[in-house]
C-alpha cells in the first residue's frame, strides 16, 4: 500500500513541553546572583527551593568550592585530551578514594547519560538478551537501543512487576547466554526503589540474570560511605551486578561512576567503552570538587548528613499524613509526587505555590502519564523545618483551589491513580445546567435528531445501527465492540456536544511504522493478540470523518465535554479499559489542542485525511476540467486508456460467488496494510452490507483469456449517506496482479467520484492512506490529530522502543 504519515514522538513531546512552557511552569531561569541551596529568584519573587537533586547540599559545600576554584588556577578550565592516552593529574587521587568507597572496581564517566552508553554496548553480548523496566531513567532507554542494530533482543517489562519479569527470563533462559534486567535504584518521580530482595531471589533461581542498576538518585544520602541505595541493599556487590552512581547530583560535583566487581569486564570497559575512549574527561574543577566530596564521603561526617536529610524526610512524611494531600508514594525517599490527574491543575497547583513562594517541580508526560501529572517535592538538608511545614501549609491551602479552579475534584484524582470507583449506568447525569445523556444503543435515540448534527460528515444513524448490528455482539474478541453515544444538552435541550465512542480490541501498532508492524505481526503469527489492548475512541475504526458536534459558541460546551470524560473514565474504570483516544480534529485547531491537553491527552499525529467537499460537476467533463494541470496529466495517462478495459458496475447486492471473491480481495489488501494495522475484518461484515440498501459495491471486472471469463480485479465498497450529504468509499479490494498494469486503485478512486457524481452526493469521504494517489483525483487533503490518555506509558513505549 501507499505510505502514510505516522506520528513522531518527539512532536508529541515538542506539544506538551512547549504547552507546559506557555503557562509559566518549565524551562525557567533563575535569576540570583548567588545561590545557597535554600532559596531560588524567579520572575524577581524569592522562592523556597524544593525541587533540587543535591539531597545533601554538598554543591553548596565550601570545600568543594575551593577544591574547584584551585584546581581551575592551576591546571585549566579543561584538560582536552582522551583519558585512553593520559589523564589529568587529580584522576588518579579521585579513583583511588571511590574505589576505597566502593571497596570495587571502579570507571569513572563523563555524566551518567554517557556512561550508560559506554558500558551498556560492553557489557552486554551478541548472545544475551536484555530486560528493561518501563521505568528506568531515559539514559538507560537510549543506550539499549545501541544493542538493537547487533539483534541482541531488548524487551520491556510493567514497572516493578516481577512476576513478568520471571516470565520473560524462562522464556529467554534456553536461548541466550545471560540475561540482563535494567531498573534503577530509586526511581526519580514517584521516589519508589526497586524491589531488591525479589531481585535477589530471582537472580538464585536464575543464575543467568545479570543485574544493571542505575541508582543516581540513591547516591550519598543512602549506605555506608553515601554509596547509595543498592549498594546498601547488597553491601558487598556479587559478579552480576552492575552500578551506576553519580558524582553530580547529591555527590555535589559532576560526572558518575560505575562499580563492576566483574575484574575481566572492568578492564574490557575501561580500555574502550565508546564514549570513555571518544569524549572529553571530566573538567579539573569537576574532578577536585569531587575529590573533596568523596573525603566527606569517607569520614564519619557523612552519616551525620544522611541523619540529618532523613529527618527532615521523616518530618515531611509525617506533616504530609495530617493532610487529604494524594501522596502517591508512601517512601522514605527525599521525593515525594503529589498527584494532580490533570495538566491544567498541575499547572495551577504549581503557579500557585510559585506565587505563595515555592518552587516545586512538574512531573508531566513523558516522565509520567499525561494523566498522572503531579508535582514532585525534594526534601535535601538545605530545606528548614520550618521551610517544610509552610510549605505543607501552603499545598493544604492551595490543592483544593487548584482543583476547584480546574473543575476536578480530590475523588476524580484518586480515580485518576487507580483509586475504585463504580460505572455508571444507562442514566441522564444532571450537572448544574447541563444534563448528560449516555446511551449504548443508537436506537434509543431519535434518528431526526441524530442526522440533523451528527449524520453530515459520518455515518449517519442507519449507518451506525449497520455497524451495531454487525459488532456489538460479534462472537469473535476481535470483532467485538462496545458503542457508547453521549449528547449533553443545557437547560434548553439545546444540545452542547455530541459524540460517540467505541470500545475495541487494537493493535497497539496500529499507527506505527510499517517496519515496526512487520516485526510484531511475525509474532502474531503464533500469538494473534501479542500487543493488542482495549481502546475507548471517538468513533469507530471503520469510520473517519468529525464524530463529534461541538456548540464552540456555546458558554458550557467545555464543561460539557468534562462530563463526558468523567464518565468515560468510569466506563473504563469497570470494563479495565487503558486508552481513551479523540480522533479526527484538524492538527492546528487553535481552540480545542490546549483545551484537551489540559484535559490530560496528548496529542499524536493521524494520517491525513482525504475527501472532496463540494462535488458540484454534473458528468464527468466537468469534473475533469476542474482539475489541475497535473491531475489532468495524471487522468489522461494513468486512468482514461484503462477504462475502456474494465467492465464496471455499480451493485447494490453481489452474488454469493463474487462476493467471495470481493472478499478475497480486501483480504489482498488488508494482509498488505502495515501502515494502518488493524484486525482484518470478517466475512459477516461484507454479507451484512449485501443485504444492506444503504451500501453499494463498484466493481472491475476484466476479461480472464485463460479461463475464458471476466475476473473481478477491484472493488469499492461504498456507504450512502443520508440525504446525499456524504459518499463514503469506505474498504477497498484488489488484484495485486493488476495493481500496477492497469492502475486498479486509481481507476477505482476516478469511478468512485463518477458514482458520486450520479447520486447527486455534494461530498466524498476517501478517508485514510495514499493521501498522495486521492490528491491526484482533486481530493482535498487534511492534517489530522488524535488525543490519546493513557493509565501509563508502558505500551506506547514498549511500540516506539521496536
Amino acid at each position: 500500500m501507499a505510505k502514510i504519515k505516522h506520528n513522531n514522538f518527539m512532536n508529541t513531546v515538542d506539544e506538551v513541553i512547549g504547552h507546559a512552557k506557555a503557562q509559566g511552569v518549565v524551562h525557567l531561569y533563575a535569576e540570583d546572583t548567588y545561590l545557597n541551596g535554600r532559596h531560588l529568584t524567579i520572575d524577581g519573587n524569592l522562592l523556597y527551593h524544593f525541587g533540587t537533586t543535591g539531597y545533601l547540599g554538598l554543591e553548596q559545600d565550601v570545600r568543594l568550592k575551593k577544591a574547584a576554584i584551585q584546581a581551575i588556577t592551576k591546571y585549566g578550565t579543561q584538560f582536552p585530551l582522551s583519558k585512553t592516552y593520559i589523564s589529568h593529574p587529580l584522576y588518579a587521587e579521585l579513583e583511588e578514594k571511590l574505589t576505597t568507597m566502593y571497596n570495587h572496581p571502579i570507571v569513572i564517566t563523563k555524566n551518567s547519560t554517557l556512561g550508560h552508553m559506554a558500558v551498556i554496548p560492553c557489557a552486554v553480548d551478541d548472545l544475551d538478551a536484555v530486560i528493561i523496566d518501563h521505568q528506568v531513567h531515559w539514559s538507560v532507554q537510549q543506550a539499549t537501543q545501541l544493542l538493537r542494530l547487533r539483534d541482541i533482543p531488548v524487551g520491556m517489562i510493567r514497572h516493578n512487576n516481577m512476576n513478568m519479569l520471571e516470565d520473560r527470563i524462562k522464556q529467554l533462559k534456553g536461548r541466550y547466554n545471560h540475561i540482563w534486567y535494567m531498573a534503577d535504584g530509586v526511581y526519580s518521580m514517584y521516589g519508589d526503589v526497586a524491589p531488591i530482595d525479589d531481585l535477589k531471589s530471582l537472580c538464585a533461581l536464575y543464575p543467568q540474570l545479570r543485574l544493571y542498576y542505575d541508582d543516581v538518585h540513591g547516591m550519598s544520602w543512602k549506605g555506608q560511605h553515601g554509596t547509595g541505595f543498592i549498594m546498601n541493599a547488597y553491601g558487598t556487590l556479587p559478579e552480576n551486578v552492575l552500578v551506576f552512581g553519580t558524582l553530580s547530583k547529591t555527590f555535589g560535583a559532576s560526572g558518575a561512576v560505575l562499580v563492576c566487581p566483574d575484574v575481566t569486564l572492568h578492564r574490557k570497559i575501561k580500555n574502550f567503552g565508546g564514549p570513555l575512549t571518544f569524549s572529553a574527561q571530566l573538567e579539573p574543577s569537576a574532578v577536585a570538587a569531587a575529590v573533596a566530596s568523596a573525603k566527606i564521603h569517607l569520614s564519619d561526617e557523612i552519616y551525620d548528613l544522611q541523619d540529618s536529610l532523613i529527618s527532615k524526610v521523616k518530618y515531611f512524611n509525617r506533616l504530609l499524613t495530617s493532610t487529604n494531600l494524594p501522596l502517591i508514594e508512601s517512601n522514605n525517599t527525599p521525593v515525594f509526587y503529589i498527584g494532580t490527574g490533570m495538566p491544567v491543575t498541575g499547572y495551577r497547583f504549581v503557579k500557585r505555590l510559585m506565587n505563595a513562594g515555592f518552587f516545586v517541580n512538574l512531573g508531566l508526560y513523558p516522565a509520567v502519564p499525561v494523566k498522572n501529572t503531579g508535582v514532585r517535592i525534594t526534601v535535601s538538608r538545605h530545606n528548614k523545618k520550618a521551610d517544610i511545614c509552610a510549605l505543607v501549609d501552603a499545598m493544604s491551602y492551595h490543592y483544593p483551589k487548584a482543583l476547584a479552579e480546574t473543575q476536578t475534584t480530590m475523588s476524580r484524582v484518586y480515580k485518576l491513580f487507580k483509586k475504585e470507583y463504580t460505572l455508571p449506568s444507562d442514566v441522564t447525569e444532571v450537572s448544574n445546567t447541563l444534563k448528560l445523556d449516555y446511551k449504548t444503543h443508537i436506537t434509543a435515540i431519535d434518528k431526526t435528531f441524530w442526522n440533523r448534527y451528527m449524520g453530515h460528515d459520518n455515518f449517519d444513524w442507519d449507518g451506525l445501527k449497520f455497524l451495531e448490528t454487525v459488532f456489538k455482539a460479534h462472537p469473535e474478541l476481535t470483532h467485538r465492540w462496545a458503542f457508547h453515544y453521549f449528547i449533553v444538552t443545557d437547560a434548553d435541550d439545546n444540545p452542547v456536544v455530541m459524540t460517540y465512542f467505541t470500545t475495541t480490541l487494537t493493535k497497539d501498532d496500529m499507527l506505527t511504522k510499517a517496519s515496526v508492524s512487520k516485526k510484531i505481526e511475525a509474532i502474531r503469527a503464533s500469538d494473534p493478540l501479542y500487543l493488542s489492548s482495549k481502546v475507548t475512541g471517538m468513533g469507530t475504526l471503520f469510520t473517519t470523518g468529525s464524530h463529534c458536534f461541538i456548540a464552540r459558541n456555546h458558554a458550557l460546551w467545555q464543561s460539557a465535554f468534562s462530563l463526558i470524560f468523567n464518565a468515560l473514565e468510569d466506563i473504563n474504570k469497570a470494563h479495565r479499559i487503558g486508552v481513551t483516544m479523540l480522533r479526527d480534529f484538524l492538527k492546528d485547531d487553535a481552540v480545542l489542542n490546549p483545551f484537551f491537553h489540559d484535559k490530560g491527552f496528548v496529542k499524536v499525529d493521524l494520517p491525513d485525511r482525504s475527501r472532496i467537499t463540494k462535488v458540484l460537476w454534473k458528468d464527468t467533463a466537468s469534473y475533469i476540467a476542474s482539475l489541475t494541470k497535473r491531475s489532468r496529466r495524471h487522468f489522461n495517462k494513468d486512468i482514461a486508456p484503462f477504462t475502456e478495459q474494465f467492465n464496471i458496475a455499480f451493485k447494490s447486492h453481489l452474488s454469493s460467488e463474487t462476493l467471495a471473491d470481493a472478499y478475497v480481495l480486501y483480504q489482498s489488501v488488508a494482509a498488505k496494510n502495515y501502515g494502518l494495522n488493524t484486525f482484518t475484518y470478517p466475512f459477516d461484515l461484507f454479507e451484512q452490507m449485501n443485504t444492506h440498501p444503504n451500501w453499494e459495491f463498484i466493481t472491475l471486472h476484466l476479461q480472464d483469456e485463460q479461463q475464458g471469463k471476466m475476473r473481478l480485479v477491484g472493488v469499492m465498497f461504498c456507504y450512502k449517506n443520508e440525504k446525499g450529504a456524504i459518499y463514503i468509499p469506505s474498504l477497498i479490494g484488489m488484484d495485486y496482479e493488476f495493481v500496477r498494469s492497469h492502475n486498479v486503485y486509481r481507476q477505482l478512486l476516478f469511478q468512485t467520484v463518477q458514482r458520486a457524481i450520479q447520486l447527486s452526493y455534494t461530498s466524498i469521504d476517501f478517508g485514510v492512506t495514499a493521501a498522495f494517489e486521492k490528491q491526484k483525483i482533486g481530493a482535498i487533503n487534511e492534517s489530522m490529530v488524535a488525543f490519546v490518555q493513557a493509565d501509563d506509558n508502558y505500551t506506547m513505549a514498549l511500540v516506539d522502543s521496536l
